[in-house]
């Protein structure tokens, strides 16, 4: 498996989307999270969103950014809980050309640590869209961290090993 990894790291373009009925960009906490943290670990803020948990307003957005040439990386936060308003895997899965599956399993398995059995109200969800990588987390700030530190970061950080998805993502021209 050690053909995915590279020896440098790649930076890549990422987008944040929050999905919220009730937050602004100012009491976003879980959005800033992701936007902060993926700067530190040295990819591209290309584009940061605060949406209604709308089913068409998500896919109206995602489907925007699954086909610019300059998005590899999609983050999203919130609307994976069971309320009658938590509309993202709904609105997502469909968008998937593959499932990444193991995403919503090992994130459910980490947070059973923190949340006990809790953690099977959560839907993340992951997978590919026009080599658009995809990642839906909750909207609490604790749950994308988690994502974040303990999936995330490795499988976007083209060398870790034994694989990551670095290679699976579209490629982005470089000016240099």
């Amino acid at each position: 498996m050690g053909h995915c990894t590279n020896t440098r790291f790649i930076p890549l373009n990422i987008a944040v989307l929050t999905l919220s009925d009730t937050r602004n960009l100012s009491r976003d906490t879980s959005g800033q999270f992701l936007a902060d943290a993926l700067i530190e670990a040295g990819h591209q803020l290309i584009e940061r969103q605060l949406i209604k948990d709308d089913k068409y307003q998500i896919r109206s957005v995602l489907s925007q950014w699954i086909a610019r040439e300059d998005i590899q990386v999609i983050l999203t936060t919130g609307g994976t809980g069971f309320t009658e308003r938590d509309n993202t895997p709904e609105a997502v899965i469909p968008l998937f050309d593959r499932h990444i599956d193991g995403f919503g399993e090992l994130f459910r398995h980490i947070t059973y640590t923190e949340l006990g059995t809790s953690t099977v109200q959560s839907r993340a969800v992951a997978g590919f869209a026009n080599q658009t990588a995809i990642f839906c987390l909750p909207g609490s700030t604790g749950a994308c961290r988690t994502g974040w530190n303990k999936i995330i970061k490795e499988q976007l950080d083209a060398t870790h090993r034994p694989c990551n998805f670095v290679m699976h993502v579209k490629k982005v021209a470089i000016d240099e």
